[in-house]
Order: structure tokens, then sequence, then C-alpha cells
């Protein structure tokens, strides 16, 4: 398998939720696992160990629910970026990211010539969109 880097969130009990919305707004193929299937008796044994979603747009981000006892800490000094020069594509992403989020930038032309709007969706998770 070839390296690759690729986003991974961590969620405070709602990875699942999470996770099936990007898919939605992404495409693809989602894998979950619980912490169930790898022993649990945790008490979080329905909650998401690990989640995987590969598009066919060559995107994979992950995702897990924190394990018992990890304080969740979200931060403002991460966000995930899609850019690239097919318009629709990107825009079809923007409109299901957006809706219900906060738009901290409208995607509208910006004075680097591209096309860009960043929002905060409904799980807390920072999305700019560039269109170049």
């Amino acid at each position: 398998m070839t390296s690759r880097l690729n986003p991974y969130i961590s969620f405070a009990g709602n990875a699942r939720d999470a996770m099936e919305f990007y898919k939605n707004v992404l495409g693809g193929e989602l894998a979950l696992n619980t912490y169930g299937q790898f022993g649990g008796g945790t008490g979080h044994d329905d909650r998401i160990m690990h989640a995987m979603l590969e598009t066919g747009s060559g995107f994979t981000l992950m995702g897990a629910d924190l394990p018992p006892g990890a304080e969740h800490t979200p931060g403002n000094n991460f966000a995930v970026s899609l850019s690239g020069d097919d318009a629709d594509e990107l825009r079809g992403y923007w409109d299901k990211l957006s809706d219900g989020a906060t738009v901290a930038v409208p995607l509208e032309k910006q004075a680097w010539g591209d096309v860009f709007g960043m929002c905060t969706d409904r799980f807390g998770i920072t999305w700019m969109v560039n269109i170049g």
C-alpha cells in the first residue's frame, strides 16, 4: 500500500452519525468498526472504534469516538480542505456541508481569484472549499 496522509477526526459519541453524514456528502464506501467488535466490555460497545470513508474521488476520511475516559476538547486549529477545479463537484460538497452549518466565509469569488468558502458543520468540524 502506498503511504498517504488523511484526516482522522475524534468524536464524543457521535462518530457513526458524522461519518454517515460525510458519506452522504462525499459518496464512497464507509467501513465502521465498533468497540464491541474488538472485545467490548467498556459500556461503549456500540460506539465507533474506527471508521474509514474512501471515495471515488480519492479522498480518505477516518474517524472514531474517543475511548472511554478520554476527554473531547475540540479546537480551532484544524480544518479539512477540499480543493480543485471541478466546480460542480465542489459546489455539491459545499451545499451539503454548509446545510445546517455555521458559515464563516460564504462560497464566493475571493481576492486571489478563486471561489472559496469556509463553514463549521453540525459536528463542529471546519471545512474549507476552494474552486480554482
